[in-house]
């Protein structure tokens, strides 16, 4: 017998013999989904501070981080999947208390998204938490804050109208009453003034409320759709972007350049006098198209103001004098731009773009008068939503990979490190994940589409394996070769590492009318509801899957959500003899209904509604005849529930086999951790099933 320390030894030296994958963390979906997802970060107006919001298996809370130490702490104390979203973060100026929103938001009927189906209802309200502790102050029912810089109050939207809560009063009062629907809150500098945009259905308002006058005024109103205010930083003058009228339905078909550019107008606070500062050219740019940021025109310094356009048709920065002249180019090369943010001095912009990595996100900065952008990050990982601190001495921002989930992190004299370290559960099987490899295959019609491939680990020369093929939604969207910054898309690149991890050959496919490509490609011709020429893409990624000798031609599969869910029916209904079965996450099967659903109002011509039909899985529905498991929450506001309603109907009519998961009281995306587990595992259950080898 050897003795216990002996013993010890060897066991130690047989467990570090055995092959690394025995000793890697099991793949599962529980531990996929486990890594907390950190979104609205954001930088308190002084003192240094950063905040952001952490959604933990459905469970979502605000968080803050602040100098010297940057170590995040919990500020709320919520501790239930209850799917209760929060959201509208937004620091008092004295950055002592932050506000928030908790609750989605109502649908058309005045409901408030309930997944748990609590008897006693839920609601939407605005919410102060204070950093030295204590419990959050309810103020009111609403969203869409914004904080006085007087720090006395908040105004925020109730059912369309503006109302105003004062700190330390019970009950908030109503500020504006008026026609049409108030949007995007702005106050002036000195909390003077506030303004607003008021939608009206096929035009919009720039408004400004005088709040010692209680009056409202509107600036330069015209029948086109004005939007996204911004005040001067002297509070007298106000920029807003201006959209030409259109009756022209652009809605899920291609629009690369508007009948009337858009342009940028600058008014005199104290007369309302408007003017045009700028306005795009006709051709590519000419319809607007937007960045991530907390406005679209931001106001930097030497009185400039920092907008998006796609003259070159690619989405970039451009400058311009507030009191109008030519536009600088800030930002010029094939890639996108997309979250944008000024340092405190106004003097340059911090931003992520997928220059020189089509494919992945880095960090960049730019004067806000021009030169060369500097990179500020590089490598294998993805970054997004840059901020500075207020002193201007720290950068920070989310980052990802393709095995390390997103995460908040800080850069402060040249060293990064997690804002949150610690939030990852030891259990997440970052080892064990695969890295996706960049292909390029061929569209049936021959357009080059980019796409994400998994391979499975330990795959054997000559095994032929199974393959799915994943559409994300949008379909404005790009899939990237990490995780993804969308919290949707972070839970797809989940289930597609879960599906690789089981044998499964995975290809996530970008096709056109996506983003990241450049504006003809997302608004490629006869896209969606004008004659569905995504399904060129569709076709094409399964006929490369096809191809490859390490998969087996009969078991290819296809899943996705809301657009993704609209190619994957396409698929099926117009291609059973290449996909043996499929998952539809709430997609759109008619585009009649799909649009009308956004557009209450839409009445299209008998030749537009019967293109948009053809364009439709339902007009192919005699030629599906794979199985389909359908996935969708009865409270989505964004496809309609009776889409599914009106497939399975249509596809028990032709005897095709049809599985379905329905999520009472969810919504389109769905609000709780436990019903994108119960989708996933549906999901991976039904791949098995139908395309798995017993054994495997």
């Amino acid at each position: 017998m050897f003795p216990a320390r002996s013993r010890l030894a060897a066991a130690l030296f047989l467990l570090s013999c055995l092959p690394l994958a025995a000793q890697q963390p099991a793949v599962t979906l529980e531990g996929l989904l486990s890594a907390p997802f950190p979104y609205e970060l954001l930088a308190s107006p002084t003192g240094a501070k950063l905040a952001w919001i952490q959604n933990a298996k459905g469970v979502r809370n605000v968080w803050v981080a602040e100098p010297p130490e940057y170590r995040g702490r919990q500020v709320t104390r919520y501790t239930a999947d209850d799917g209760q979203a929060l959201s509208g973060l937004e620091w008092t100026p004295d950055a002592k208390s932050l506000l928030y929103v908790r609750g989605g938001g109502a649908n058309r009927q005045g409901e408030i998204p309930n997944p748990t189906s609590d008897p006693a209802g839920v609601e939407q309200a605005v919410w102060r938490v204070s950093l030295d502790g204590g419990e959050p102050v309810r103020l009111g029912q609403g969203s869409g804050v914004a904080v006085s810089p007087k720090g006395d109050g908040v105004a925020f939207v109730r059912q369309g109208g503006v109302f105003w809560a004062a700190f330390g009063e019970k009950e908030p009062v109503q500020w504006v009453k008026a026609r049409g629907s108030a949007r995007q809150l702005r106050f002036s500098p000195d909390g003077s003034k506030l303004a607003l945009v008021s939608g009206r259905g096929n035009h919009g308002f720039v408004g400004v409320y005088d709040v010692a006058a209680k009056a409202l005024r509107w600036i330069a109103p015209s029948v086109d759709d004005d939007s996204d205010p911004v005040w001067s930083p002297d509070g007298r003058r106000l920029a807003f972007i201006r959209s030409p009228a259109s009756s022209k339905v652009t809605l899920f078909h291609p629009h690369p350049s508007a009948p009337q550019p858009w342009s940028i107008l600058v008014a005199d606070a104290a007369s309302g006098e408007a003017k045009a500062a700028w306005r795009a050219e006709p051709g590519p740019g000419s319809a607007f198209y937007e960045m991530v940021a907390a406005n679209q025109i931001l106001w930097g310094a030497d009185d400039r103001l920092v907008f998006p356009w796609e003259r070159d048709g690619w989405l970039h920065l451009y400058s311009v004098p507030a009191a109008g002249g030519k536009a600088t180019l800030l930002t010029p090369g094939e890639f996108e731009i997309e979250s944008v943010n000024l340092t405190p001095d106004r003097r340059q912009v911090v931003f992520n773009s997928n220059q020189d990595d089509i494919d992945r996100r880095h960090l960049w900065r730019v004067n806000v008068t021009g030169g060369r952008p500097v990179a500020l990050t590089r490598g294998t990982a993805i970054e997004w939503l840059p901020v500075m601190t207020s002193d201007g001495k720290a950068l920070a921002y989310l980052r990802s990979g393709a095995r390390r989930p997103a995460q908040a992190v800080i850069e402060v004299g040249g060293r990064v490190r997690e804002l949150a370290p610690g939030t990852v559960p030891a259990g997440f099987p970052a080892s064990a994940l695969v890295e996706p490899q960049p292909v390029v295959f061929s569209a049936a019609d021959g357009l080059r589409i980019h796409g994400q491939l998994f391979l499975p680990p330990g795959s054997k020369k000559g095994e032929r394996r199974p393959g799915a093929l994943f559409f994300h939604g949008g379909s404005h969207r790009q899939m990237l070769l990490g995780w993804h910054y969308s919290p949707y898309y972070n839970n797809a690149y989940a289930l597609n590492q879960y599906l690789a991890s089981r044998g499964y050959v995975v290809l996530s496919v970008n096709y056109r009318s996506g983003t990241g490509y450049g504006l003809a490609f997302r608004e490629a011709p006869n896209q969606g509801a004008s004659g569905a020429s995504e399904f060129n893409d569709v076709l094409g990624a399964g006929l490369y899957l096809r191809s490859r000798p390490d998969i087996d031609a009969d078991r290819i599969g296809l899943w996705g959500g809301s657009y993704g869910g609209y190619l994957t029916a396409l698929g099926l209904a117009r291609a059973s003899n290449l996909f043996a079965a499929g998952v539809d996450i709430h997609g759109v099967h008619n585009w009649n209904v799909g649009i009308k659903n956004f557009i209450p109002g839409y009445d299209p011509k008998p030749d537009e509604e019967r293109l948009a039909f053809e364009s439709s899985p339902m007009a192919w529905i005699d030629g599906w005849r794979s199985p389909v498991l359908v996935i969708h929450g009865d409270d989505d506001r964004n496809v309609a529930f009776s889409e599914t309603v009106d497939l399975v109907e249509a596809l028990r009519e032709r005897n095709v086999e049809v599985e379905q998961l329905i999520l009472p009281d969810e919504i389109h995306s769905f609000l709780r951790y436990a019903s994108w587990l119960a989708a996933y595992r549906a999901t991976a259950e039904f791949f098995d099933r139908r395309l798995a080898k017993a054994g495997r």
